[in-house]
């Protein structure tokens, strides 16, 4: 190597400051080094490891002579894994401007920055690119393309990536069972999951953490016990990731003591350990046990968050531990545990304070709390005034139902039930013109009043409500 060419790369893997690489950057344009792609390259990834690739960015950019594909690639590469908007996109476009071709290496790098900030329509354009430039069948491009579009949550355009693909490899199951568990589609998950074992491609552990979420997610107990049994016969290691999914899954199937079988034969642990074991107790209606837990997650030295809290109370709140549910609401309005509560935790609290009766109570915190209320705390307050013969506070909660989701039939009918049970008989026929006028009829079918994260806080249905 060229004695000034190592006392340049010297000098900038030495940079430690944001003066220091201005100083080298100053260089490259006096010496013209963009031509030399090794000194590029270090430039680079020192700008990345200072978090200061707005400047290799500028220097490709503004720099006279074209560069090379590789340089651009290695910025591509750095830039991937800096979660910085705009830029990737704005510096293919100036590729292109330069008459410069990417390579199949230039897209999976681009295409997950789009990923990142859900850039669909930026990557639909650089997908007509790959398709015109000849690497639509590049697999590392077309798994870009379908974690693009997973990440999107467009399931419908991830597939049919999926099914033009000559080859799949582990990782382009795993983006279909991911998007699909993303999306909320557990069923079309596991669908997939199945499929991917027919098609004889060996599962890897992100494979099976995801496929193990949608099983708990969809209730799928037989399928997570064939999972955990795979993992058990391939001699797999039962990590903190792979172990945690397990126990989320055993606890969201009901199945809390093969979820504590999980958690005593794991060696390394972490909070989110924790959190599932608190929540499956939850879950379970273990309210007791999930505070011991609870206590005993502190006594081990793991701090606390705000999935903690909501698991504990929601722990409360489903066995009917009121006093000890306000306590610790208490001491977390008061910052004990480091932070403040947010609305899943007031959520929690008002569906504690509404379960047990303690209306009143419930509706004051619900006005107080320093956020507008959801559909889920207006849901809690009206399952709880309607169980405790509240109807006054079940009116404003159905009506503030009604405004919240007006496309929703059954909070029409349970508005419209309220007000015959009040001899209200002109706004209960009111309500039912209404329901006419927006073509809304009732809905027999289940429904059940949730968080917008799709956890329960109350589980009677809507059309006990209203029968």
């Amino acid at each position: 190597m060229p004695s000034y060419t190592s006392r340049i790369v010297h000098l900038i893997n030495a940079s430690t400051s944001p003066s220091h690489i201005r100083q080298i950057q100053a260089q490259f344009i006096h010496r013209n080094l963009l031509k030399n792609s090794f000194i590029t390259q270090h430039f680079i990834n020192s700008c990345n490891s200072l978090d200061l690739l707005n400047e290799a960015h500028a220097l490709l950019v503004f720099s006279k002579r074209p560069s090379h594909v590789f340089q651009y690639n290695t910025l591509f590469r750095a830039l991937s894994h800096s979660k910085t908007p705009h830029l990737p996109f704005a510096l293919y476009a100036h590729m292109q401007s330069a008459s410069l071709s990417p390579n199949n290496y230039t897209f999976p790098f681009l295409l997950k920055s789009l990923a990142d900030f859900q850039e669909l329509q930026k990557g639909q354009m650089v997908q007509t690119h790959v398709i015109k430039l000849g690497h639509s069948n590049d697999i590392y491009v077309q798994n870009s393309l379908m974690n693009l579009y997973a990440s999107s949550h467009e399931m419908g355009l991830c597939r049919r990536v999926f099914e033009e693909m000559r080859d799949r490899d582990v990782v382009s199951w795993t983006i279909l069972i991911t998007g699909f568990r993303d999306a909320e589609k557990y069923d079309d998950a596991l669908i997939a999951f199945e499929q991917m074992q027919y098609a004889g491609v060996v599962p890897n552990r992100v494979t099976m953490v995801n496929a193990l979420a949608a099983c708990g997610s969809f209730g799928a107990f037989e399928m997570g016990v064939w999972i955990h049994d795979y993992i058990m016969k391939k001699g797999w290691e039962l990590d903190v990731i792979l172990g945690t999914a397990l126990i989320d899954m055993y606890g969201k199937c009901g199945r809390i003591e093969e979820a504590l079988r999980v958690f005593h034969s794991m060696e390394e642990k972490n909070n989110f350990t924790w959190n599932a074991i608190i929540n499956g107790l939850a879950l379970t209606k273990n309210g007791e046990q999930a505070v011991l837990w609870f206590n005993r997650m502190e006594q081990e030295g793991f701090k606390f968050d705000h999935v903690t809290l909501v698991g504990v109370l929601s722990a409360c709140s489903r066995s009917g531990l009121v006093d000890m549910g306000r306590q610790i609401f208490r001491f977390l309005v008061e910052g004990r545990y480091g932070f403040l509560p947010g609305v899943k935790h007031y959520a929690c609290m008002i569906d504690l304070l509404a379960r047990a009766g303690c209306l009143d109570n419930a509706f004051r915190l619900l006005e107080e709390m320093p956020f507008e209320p959801t559909r889920s705390i207006w849901g809690s307050l009206l399952a709880g005034c309607r169980t405790h013969g509240n109807l006054e506070l079940s009116e404003i909660a159905a009506k503030k139902l009604v405004e919240l989701e007006p496309g929703n039939s059954a909070y029409y009918v349970v508005l419209s039930n309220l007000y015959s049970d009040m001899g209200r008989w002109d706004d209960a026929e009111k309500v039912r013109t209404l329901m006419k006028e927006r073509g809304l009829r009732k809905d027999l079918g289940f429904s059940s009043v949730e968080w917008e994260s799709q956890e329960p806080v109350y589980e009677a249905a809507l059309d006990q409500l209203i029968a």
